[in-house]
């Protein structure tokens, strides 16, 4: 259990093992983890202010849904197109 709750936190959390790994500039790496960070933090910030709101609570699950998908393609796209986050011209 150790290992795979490490293995886990590898695989999002750090940049040298998730898929950002193949975008080559670490400046960028950390501009988008910080990114997807704050977008997280926004997440679970509306489901838990909204928790007894069914109405908000919906709406947050859809945008914690899409902040998953955005997170998925995100690592994606650095996986098998890396140059998608290079700065024009390089």
């Amino acid at each position: 259990m150790k290992n795979f709750v490490y293995k886990s936190w590898n695989g999002v959390m750090n940049s040298n093992h998730n898929p950002l790994r193949h975008i080559p500039d670490e400046n960028v790496r950390h501009w988008i983890m910080q990114i997807l960070a704050w977008m997280w933090c926004v997440m679970f910030s509306l489901w838990m202010g909204s928790m007894w709101v069914f109405g908000i609570s919906a709406v947050s699950h859809v945008f914690i849904l899409a902040a998953i998908v955005i997170t998925v393609t995100t690592f994606e796209t650095a996986k098998r197109r890396p140059k998608v986050f290079l700065k024009k011209g390089n």
